[in-house]
């Protein structure tokens, strides 16, 4: 199964981009929250949600907030 791009709609007008791997009869769904020198591209975070996806889990590799900048929605977190 291959994730597929998303772009989810958050508050005060930003957008969350990330992969959305979805497999038949998910029993729940496991969100990365990425930090400091990570990304929803990493080789090591695609193989851990591949294993969870093969384990019966969703999995959404969260990314950029875009749209709104800082100055606008000064209460999200605008990471990497």
């Amino acid at each position: 199964m291959i994730p597929e791009a998303v772009h989810i709609p958050v508050a005060a007008g930003a957008v969350l981009e990330g992969d959305l791997g979805v497999v038949e009869g998910a029993m729940g769904l496991v969100l990365f929250a990425h930090g400091s020198g990570s990304s929803r591209h990493s080789p090591r975070n695609r193989a851990v949600a591949a294993e969870l996806r093969r384990r019966g889990l969703a999995t959404l590799l969260g990314g950029r907030l875009r749209g709104r900048t800082r100055r606008q929605a000064p209460d999200l977190d605008y990471a990497g």
